[in-house]
C-alpha cells in the first residue's frame, strides 16, 4: 500500500485498484486542488480545509460521519473525538481508521483533545497514525506524545502544519521534532506500507508535501 501527502491533512492512501483520498482541501488553504479520481474519501470535519470532496473526481463513497464502512474490501470505522475546551459544539471532528491492503492507518483529523480509552480501543488496530501537530486548533505536543503512545502504532506520520504555500495559522514542523527527538529528518515523498514491513518499534516518517503552492 502506498501512501503520499498531499499537503495539510490530505493523503492518498493506494492499494491495487482502490484509492482513499483523507480531508481533501480547496485552494483556499494555498495549494492547488487535486482532483484526480479516488474511490473513497473519508472527512473528518466540516472545515473547509478538510472537506473539499465534491471536487474529487470519480464519483468516490465519502465517509464523514462516525460508524463502520466497508466498500470494495476497504473497511473504516470513524470515531467522533472530544472537543477541546471552549470548542463550540458544531465543530465536531471524526478521526478515521481505515484498512486497505492488509494496513490499519488511522487519520485523526483535527483532534483538539486526548482521546479516551474508549475512543483508543474502538480505533485500534492502528499501524500508521496520521497525527495533526500544528498546535493551535490542535493537540499540544506533550498531548501527541501521549496519543502516539497509547494508540500503538509502528509509523506516525505528521501533518496539519506550516509548509511552503499553507496560509492557515498553524506552526512548522519544528516542534514536533524537538519533542519526539528527531536528530535527523530526511523527508520523503512516498511511503511504502505493509504487514511485514512495520516492524515492533514506533518510528517517525516525515513526509514531503505533493501539493503545490498557488
Amino acid at each position: 500500500m502506498d501512501i503520499t501527502w498531499l499537503g495539510h491533512a490530505c493523503f492518498r492512501l493506494h492499494d491495487a485498484d482502490m484509492i482513499v483520498v483523507t480531508d481533501p482541501y480547496p485552494a483556499a488553504v494555498g495549494l492547488v486542488e487535486d482532483n484526480r479520481p479516488s474511490s473513497i474519501v473519508t472527512v473528518s470535519n466540516t472545515h473547509s480545509n478538510h472537506s473539499n470532496s465534491e471536487f474529487i473526481e470519480g464519483d468516490p463513497k465519502v465517509f464523514r460521519d462516525p460508524g463502520e464502512y466497508e466498500y470494495n474490501g476497504v473497511t473504516a470505522r470513524g470515531v467522533m473525538t472530544p472537543l477541546g475546551e471552549g470548542q463550540p459544539n458544531e465543530e465536531r471532528n471524526v478521526a478515521f481508521t481505515i484498512e486497505i491492503g492488509g494496513v490499519n492507518v488511522c487519520h485523526l483529523g483535527d483532534l483538539s483533545a486526548p482521546l479516551t480509552t474508549r475512543m483508543m480501543d474502538e480505533l485500534k488496530p492502528v499501524d500508521v497514525v496520521l497525527v495533526p501537530v500544528g498546535g493551535h486548533c490542535t493537540l499540544t505536543m506533550d498531548e501527541v506524545y501521549q496519543t502516539l503512545q497509547d494508540l500503538d502504532a509502528k509509523i506516525v506520520i505528521p501533518m496539519h502544519y506550516k509548509t511552503e504555500g499553507i496560509i492557515a495559522e498553524i506552526d512548522t514542523i519544528d516542534p514536533f521534532v524537538l519533542r519526539m527527538g528527531l536528530d535527523d529528518v530526511q523527508p520523503q515523498p512516498r511511503l511504502v506500507v505493509t504487514s511485514a514491513n512495520l516492524g515492533t518499534d514506533l518510528r517517525t516518517v516525515v513526509m514531503t508535501s505533493q501539493g503545490r503552492h498557488r
